[in-house]
């Protein structure tokens, strides 16, 4: 049964009503070890302060949200987004992060040539953990569900994820996220494919059967269909003793309600069914 010692809170899981310093508050006084911020909300509180606040508070940082979005139409674009990218890595190396997720970016506007995104992305990921090594700062690669290939991931499967690790080598792994995994018949295989050395993240939340928006109407645990069990065992067979990042996006539901309702939620749901 999943402990408290190993959940971690992703920002956007209470980000609608709440600011970083007061979800980082938050998550200390539930007894909470762990969060996991948005690069816009550390730019508005400013990165000196997050820093500070998160060492005040004792807590951990289980990743950064996010890195990536390299594909683009011009050469510029594309320096443009390694340029932003090496600014998340001194972002997650100033607060000990343990990884800087990677979500990959879609097709650029008006191309339909997966090929070619794919290569961009390739090629960004190369080039940014050429800067991120020597600062120690691991990469993970987040597939998202297939629906978001167009505008947000041409990296699909952890398949595809894998192959792209196994490409660039350097240390670069995954983030396996259950809202965009659940899904795939050969899961089992790929999380035994990435092994330990290679599962950077772990995040939770469930796929509800009938969901009314498909990027902002996660469930919490337990209210949906993804067995994270299952999967969850599958990631510890492998080694995996990082930390379980809830990440919720939920505009009509969780992002409506009072903070500690909704971190008291995550604790017992993950206790429960995570």
């Amino acid at each position: 049964m999943p402990d408290i010692s190993q959940l971690s809170i992703n920002t956007a899981t209470v980000r609608a009503r709440y600011s970083l310093p007061e979800i980082l508050e938050a998550v200390a006084r539930n007894g909470i070890p762990a969060a996991s911020p948005w690069r816009d909300q550390i730019a508005e509180t400013g990165l000196a302060e997050t820093s500070r606040q998160i060492r005040d508070l004792g807590l951990k940082v289980s990743g950064v949200c996010r890195g990536g979005m390299f594909p683009a139409n011009t050469q510029e674009g594309l320096a443009a987004a390694l340029d932003d990218n090496r600014r998340a890595v001194d972002e997650a190396a100033e607060l000990n992060a343990d990884c800087l997720v990677l979500v990959c970016g879609g097709l650029p506007e008006g191309s339909r040539d997966l090929a070619a995104a794919r290569a961009q992305v390739r090629d960004g990921i190369a080039a940014l953990n050429d800067y991120a090594r020597p600062a120690g700062v691991k990469l993970a690669i987040e597939p998202l569900h297939p629906m978001y290939c167009g505008d947000r991931s041409v990296v699909s499967t952890l398949g595809q994820a894998l192959d792209l690790c196994d490409e660039i080598g350097g240390g670069v792994g995954v983030a396996a996220d259950i809202y965009h995994i659940w899904w795939d018949p050969e899961l089992e295989a790929q999380i035994a494919r990435a092994g330990k050395d290679r599962i950077h993240a772990w995040h939770i939340c469930d796929f509800k059967r009938e969901t009314k928006d498909l990027l902002l109407d996660r469930g919490m645990m337990g209210d949906g269909v993804a067995d994270i069990a299952m999967v969850r065992g599958w990631v510890e067979a492998q080694g995996y003793t990082g930390f379980h990042e809830v990440e919720i996006f939920s505009k009509d539901d969780w992002w409506t309600r009072d903070i500690d309702e909704v971190l008291q939620t995550c604790i017992a749901r993950h206790r429960e069914v995570s």
